[in-house]
């Protein structure tokens, strides 16, 4: 029922997938991302396994079921959700079988990262290498010395909603005295509510432990380190 597109000389991973008859052996650690390429077969469809991959949008495309979303997820994840999708029209009992065979080395994406920070800039963020606020925070050099440490802001793009690094950076870098105290808030929507503004205590996180405080980067965000009020 299922075309083989498998090349003459088979990739290790292709060739797991075949030999493969339990989806609870599937790997269930490693997340996919934008351009991974995976082997897929159903073991009732008697099939080689094929070739598939994560597109840009973060989908993959299935055969007869269409696109799905891929990114993010683990194989065995993946195959769980997709099993009744085959099951409903096609397979009385679906076995999808999902092997990982190629992990995209092509950046997902930018995050920026200025204020008070020795070297700010533009950072890219990396399929299989999540950074959090604070860790984009240390490549970029460190705080300076004037840096308000516990009123990181990280501003993030709400899904759908179209915004330019600009507008957001008219977000973070206030214009008169007063506004700083309307934007330290935990959570706080911009006006035109095609952002989201998040609070991070850097002291918090790289003095006293708590790792759990520390966001993890998406493409878009922008960082934005303030000054102390008063330097001293």
């Amino acid at each position: 029922m299922l075309d083989s597109a498998l090349a003459p000389n088979q990739s290790r991973g292709m060739s797991t997938v075949g030999l493969t008859t339990s989806m609870e052996v599937l790997n269930d650690s490693t997340k996919l991302g934008i351009g991974d390429h995976v082997s897929f077969r159903i073991v009732e469809d008697k099939h080689d396994p094929i070739r598939l991959f994560v597109t840009d949008s973060g989908e993959m495309e299935i055969p007869l079921v269409g696109r799905v979303a891929a990114r993010g997820k683990t194989c065995k994840q993946l195959a769980y959700e997709i099993k009744p999708l085959f099951e409903k029209e096609y397979f009385k009992t679906a076995t999808v079988i999902i092997g990982l065979d190629l992990v995209s080395t092509k950046p997902l994406g930018k995050v920026f990262i200025t204020g008070q920070v020795r070297s700010g800039g533009v950072m890219e963020l990396m399929p299989g290498e999540p950074v959090t606020v604070s860790q984009a925070i240390l490549r970029a050099g460190g705080t300076a010395d004037f840096a308000d440490k516990r009123k990181v802001r990280l501003v993030r793009k709400k899904d759908g909603v179209p915004v330019t690094t600009a507008d957001a950076l008219k977000v973070v870098q206030p214009k008169k005295p007063g506004f700083l105290k309307s934007i330290f808030s935990r959570k706080q929507p911009t006006t035109n509510d095609a952002t989201v503004t998040y609070t991070v205590d850097l002291v918090d996180i790289l003095e006293k432990g708590h790792l759990e405080r520390d966001p993890e980067l998406k493409v878009g965000d922008l960082i934005y380190v303030p000054e102390r009020l008063i330097n001293y």
